[in-house]
């Protein structure tokens, strides 16, 4: 890296030189969780729908690399002091237009999870509330419309946060707010006489594609992965956050598949507390959960892309022009969930085509260039190629296949 790289990094970087300060290990796990343990939970039963039974293999196998992908970038933090953003591996591994390409594929990413988000909470009010609509200036906004406003309006303030010990606190609450929801989607099945008698198939070919991008977008959390790392008191723990990150919501993925699909089996909708009866009280603690974990997830989401816009000379140090930047930011969501209200294939969208490059693909390639060694150690590069192989292969079938369902729906 050039000395004017270094210097522009040493600038935005300046807080690590103050070991006093920092995230913990506790609050640090949190923040990750409830970066990985998303909108995921919802229609992760969907996938395995798509997929079948033996598609679980997938989901685990997706997992176990995505995490290692991820110890790939903390390895690649190594390498320099001053890395500190996803952005800044890219720009140390292959110069400005490194970090150009990271940039692009990791903000795209996290903007279209934010409109899932937004998506998500119009779609499940909706089955709350049905037929609702208001008038605007002779215009007539229907139910799912009228949510997703409403919902910009309440997670507005949460993106005026910068702190992400203070966003640790918003995240403890997404994350339990997942645990809450896997005790109610079996509580449903268990206690209010759906049951469990659903007996699916072993696999289902065409839905393959599907499967496998939705499994991936489940674990789309490397585009914070780095922000997180070097927001820690120490960051040498940070191998120990993602192993604990990654396992819990494995877990926590596995058991709502499994749960889903045993409940509904083919009939399953893009996200299951949409096929929940309504009536039940369950029902309603599940979606009004369900409703909480975007509210909570929605700014650390955002924040990466609010900060690199902030980091701008022009931006910098300007309170009034961050509420600014952020509130236009959550606008421009909004716009985007109106347009294309489609939550199941976007998902399948952004899981294959972006979640894809920025969880799996860029790390390994930053990774090999910028650590010689594992270009001579003979089973680190074999997983490494085999993992862009896979990626390459998830990333051009998923993708072809979610644009011809989202072009077939438009």
């Amino acid at each position: 890296m050039d000395l004017s790289g270094a210097e522009k990094l040493e600038s935005q970087n300046e807080v690590q030189k103050q070991p006093n300060k920092g995230t913990g290990f506790l609050r640090t796990c949190f923040n990750g969780l409830n970066a990985l343990s998303g909108v995921g939970i919802l229609s992760i039963p969907y996938a395995l729908a798509q997929g079948g039974w033996l598609s679980l293999v997938l989901l685990f196998l997706v997992a176990v690399l995505c995490w290692y992908t991820g110890l790939l970038l903390r390895r690649c933090m190594n390498t320099h002091p001053l890395i500190k953003t996803y952005p800044d591996i890219g720009e140390h591994a292959f110069g400005y237009k490194g970090r150009v390409i990271v940039s692009v594929f990791m903000y795209v990413e996290l903007y279209l999870v934010a409109v899932e988000f937004l998506i998500l909470e119009g779609d499940n009010l909706d089955k709350l509330f049905p037929n609702t609509a208001f008038k605007l200036a002779r215009m007539k906004i229907g139910g799912k419309q009228a949510f997703v406003v409403l919902t910009s309006l309440i997670v507005l303030p949460t993106t005026w946060l910068k702190s992400l010990g203070l966003l640790a606190y918003v995240s403890a609450g997404g994350v339990l707010a997942s645990f809450i929801l896997v005790i109610c989607i079996f509580w449903v099945g268990a206690v209010d006489k759906v049951g469990f008698n659903e007996s699916g198939v072993a696999l289902n070919w065409s839905g393959m594609p599907m499967a496998v991008s939705m499994f991936a977008f489940c674990y789309c959390g490397h585009a914070v992965f780095p922000t997180l790392c070097s927001s820690m008191k120490d960051r040498s723990k940070f191998s120990k956050v993602l192993l604990v990150c990654f396992v819990t919501s494995t877990i926590s993925y596995g058991s709502m598949a499994i749960l889903g699909y045993l409940m509904y089996g083919e009939h399953l909708k893009s996200q299951v507390t949409l096929n929940l009866p309504i009536k039940r009280m369950s029902t309603k603690i599940a979606i009004y959960t369900t409703l909480i974990n975007p509210l909570t997830k929605y700014a650390i989401i955002t924040s990466p892309i609010a900060t690199a816009i902030e980091e701008k000379p022009v931006f910098r140090n300007s309170r009034s022009l961050s509420i600014f930047i952020r509130t236009t930011l959550v606008i421009s969501t909004v716009i985007v969930a109106l347009s294309i209200p489609f939550f199941g294939y976007v998902m399948a969208f952004i899981g294959s085509f972006l979640s894809v490059t920025v969880s799996m693909l860029l790390p390994c390639l930053c990774y090999l260039k910028l650590n010689k060694a594992a270009r001579k150690n003979g089973l680190e590069l074999i997983i490494i190629v085999s993992i862009l192989v896979a990626g390459l292969f998830i990333g051009v079938v998923g993708t072809f296949t979610s644009i011809r369902q989202i072009v077939k729906h438009l």
